[in-house]
């Protein structure tokens, strides 16, 4: 007889056993409290947002003083370590990084983005966004879906608030203007086709 998955012991992971992973695998995994959740892989439409998002950044940001970075560049979180996994950064000035057993995290990102997917959309909106707003340097959090032309854009605001703002439409232009750059909708969504 199968027992209910619910009454299996789940393993704690020591942060120890989530580094050694994080050395022997190809793969991006983050550390939640225990457990171990793989980063890697996604949709094809994952995928080219992601690579949409990064291209549209670098024209806009070429020549001045703000860099995007991959998504294999973790973000450090210092309300919950050791790091996250973003789709796409932003730093501004020199960027800072803080290592932890030998890997290099971000710490001053200006902007993070996130592409969402089915599986990991309660985790964008909820637990990591949280952990990023932890973050001083912080200050717009992009989550973007794959389901149709749509950016939820979280700002900070004085006092350590934030504003969020729906930007839809393939017509649509979202600004940033910690770094001084509009993204278009357009752009981010070129070459994805939408269920219909």
């Amino acid at each position: 007889m199968a027992s209910n998955p619910k009454d299996v012991p789940q393993h704690y992971y020591s942060l120890e056993e989530y580094f050694a992973l994080e050395d022997a695998s190809d793969a991006r995994f983050e550390y939640w409290d225990g457990e171990i959740v793989c980063m890697s892989g996604g949709s094809r439409s994952h995928h080219l947002i992601s690579s949409n998002v990064l291209a549209s950044l670098a024209v806009a940001l070429r020549g001045g003083r703000c860099k995007p970075f991959t998504g294999d560049a973790p973000i450090w979180t210092p309300t919950l370590p050791p790091y996250r996994y973003p789709d796409a950064s932003v730093v501004c000035g020199e960027p800072e990084f803080k290592n932890k057993k030998g890997h290099d995290a971000l710490v001053n990102p200006v902007v993070v983005v996130e592409v969402m997917s089915p599986s990991t959309a309660a985790l964008d909106e909820g637990p990591k966004f949280i952990a990023y707003q932890a973050v001083p340097s912080l200050r717009d959090y992009l989550l973007v879906s794959q389901d149709g032309p749509r950016v939820t854009h979280y700002t900070r605001l004085e006092g350590d608030s934030w504003q969020r703002r729906d930007v839809t439409g393939l017509d649509a232009s979202l600004e940033l203007e910690s770094i001084g750059c509009a993204l278009k909708l357009r752009d981010i969504y070129d070459g994805v086709a939408f269920d219909a």
